[in-house]
C-alpha cells in the first residue's frame, strides 16, 4: 500500500501512479512505475491516465475550455487540440459555457469540465475519486451516464465511491476491506 495509507482514495493515487507503493509494485502499460522519476511518472500519467476528483481541481482564473486544454500545455500540440477540448466541451453538454470560469458553473458543470479534461489525451485509464459526491442526485446520474458511456468507448474506468447507488452502475464492483481488495458476492 501506498504512503497515505490503507484507504480506498489510496488505491485510486497507487493506479493513477499519484503515489508508490511502500512494498510491491504497479505496472502500467507494461512499464514497473515504482522506479521513475517524477517527470517520467508525470509524462505517464499525462499519456495514459484522466483522473476526475470529487472536488474538480479546476484552476479559478481559467476558463473552461483552458481548464481543458491545461494537460496540453506542455506539448507542441496545444494549439491544434483546442478544437478536441471544443468537442469535448460539446461532448458533455458546455458548448455554450467554455469561456465561463468555474465560479460562473454550477458544480455539475465544474465536475463536466473535469471531465472534459480527463479525456483530452485519449487516456486508457480513467480514474474517477468519488466523482458524484459534490452533486445532486440528478446530476450525478448525469455525470455516472458520461463515465458509462466513456468505458463502453472503450476506456478502462476505476472509479472509488462510498456510494453504493453509484457502485451498482458499475460492471464489476471491487470491495475495499483492511487493505485488501475483494470481488463483490
Amino acid at each position: 500500500m501506498g504512503p497515505s495509507g490503507s484507504g480506498k482514495s489510496t488505491l485510486l493515487h497507487l493506479m493513477g501512479a499519484l503515489d508508490r507503493p511502500t512494498s510491491g509494485s504497479v505496472t502500467i502499460n507494461g512499464e514497473d512505475v515504482s522506479g521513475m522519476s517524477e517527470t517520467a511518472l508525470a509524462a505517464l500519467r499525462n499519456r495514459f491516465i484522466g483522473f476526475v476528483f470529487q472536488n474538480f481541481f479546476l484552476l479559478p482564473y481559467y476558463s473552461a475550455l483552458e481548464n481543458v486544454c491545461v494537460p496540453l500545455m506542455y506539448e507542441n500540440s496545444y494549439e491544434a487540440k483546442k478544437s478536441v477540448a471544443k468537442k469535448l466541451l460539446d461532448y458533455v453538454g458546455l458548448s455554450a459555457r467554455m469561456d465561463h470560469k468555474p465560479r460562473e458553473l454550477s458544480g455539475g458543470e465544474q465536475q463536466r469540465v473535469a471531465i472534459a479534461r480527463a479525456l483530452i489525451n485519449q487516456p486508457a485509464l480513467l480514474c474517477a475519486d468519488e466523482p458524484t459526491g459534490n452533486l445532486d442526485s440528478n446530476t450525478g446520474d448525469m455525470v455516472m451516464g458520461f463515465i458509462k458511456e466513456i468505458n463502453q468507448n472503450g476506456t478502462t474506468v476505476l472509479l472509488i465511491t462510498h456510494d453504493l447507488n453509484v457502485a451498482k452502475k458499475a460492471n464489476r464492483i471491487l470491495h475495499m476491506k483492511d487493505g485488501q481488495l475483494h470481488d463483490r458476492q
